[in-house]
């Protein structure tokens, strides 16, 4: 559909690796007010090769893609091409989604939940030069900014080459929390949780959480309780 008197349609690209999404994406875009859909891709390499080719005002992007996903597309689009904004329209939430995609330049934040109304909300916010973000990506900005930083964490990686939020779990677990519990203190996903887990038993050659726990202590990553 065309725009309303005096407003230019925005030219969209759209980018998502499963076919019929993205066609499904297309299709709804198609009957938008204000919208013109100019190019579909399949994965962050071909999105950025078209937006070099089509120049869009905005880049509609899915965030986990084979060969190049979408936090990195957006890193390369912002760079090389500055005119063209990025709005991610993925089915994740999570702080390990939202926060470095909007690092990586993006502007906009929906889940693909959101109505048409919505895109194009998000689509005109990003053009005008405004954040184009869902209420309930807003709630989780505002409420991470207002959380303070979970406690005893350091802020350097421990020894064994464990990554900072790899040190930050395995405190968490010296602290006696659960997997689910450690997601809800980081903001993350419980197989996110798992992952961090996997990874610095790998590095350290613990065997379960009771030597996790013991290793937290020994490294004196936490202090005993007094008395």
């Amino acid at each position: 559909m065309t725009a309303g008197p005096g407003e230019k349609a925005a030219r969209v690209l759209v980018v998502d690796d499963q076919t019929v999404v993205r066609e499904g994406i297309v299709m709804l875009l198609g009957l938008l007010p204000g919208i013109e859909v100019i190019g579909a891709a399949g994965d962050g390499d071909e999105a950025v090769k078209l937006v070099a080719e089509l120049a869009p005002d905005v880049v509609l992007m899915d965030l986990r893609m084979p060969r190049c996903d979408g936090v990195e597309a957006t890193r390369r689009i912002r760079a090389e091409h500055p005119g063209t904004q990025v709005v991610v329209l993925t089915t994740y939430a999570d702080d390990e989604s939202l926060f470095p995609a909007l690092r990586a330049g993006a502007r906009g934040y929906l889940t693909k939940d959101a109505g048409g109304e919505e895109i194009v909300r998000a689509v005109r916010s990003v053009l005008s030069g405004d954040a184009g973000l869902s209420p309930s990506i807003q709630r989780r900005l505002l409420e991470r900014l207002s959380e303070p930083e979970p406690a005893s964490v350091v802020p350097v990686g421990a020894s064994d080459g464990l990554t900072v939020r790899e040190t930050e779990v395995v405190v968490l677990i010296a602290e006696g929390l659960n997997n689910q519990e450690i997601a809800r203190r980081l903001h993350v996903s419980t197989a996110t949780v798992k992952t961090h887990i996997n990874n610095l038993f790998a590095k350290t050659g613990l065997k379960d959480r009771a030597q996790a726990v013991r290793y937290a202590y020994g490294k004196g990553l936490v202090r005993p309780p007094r008395g």
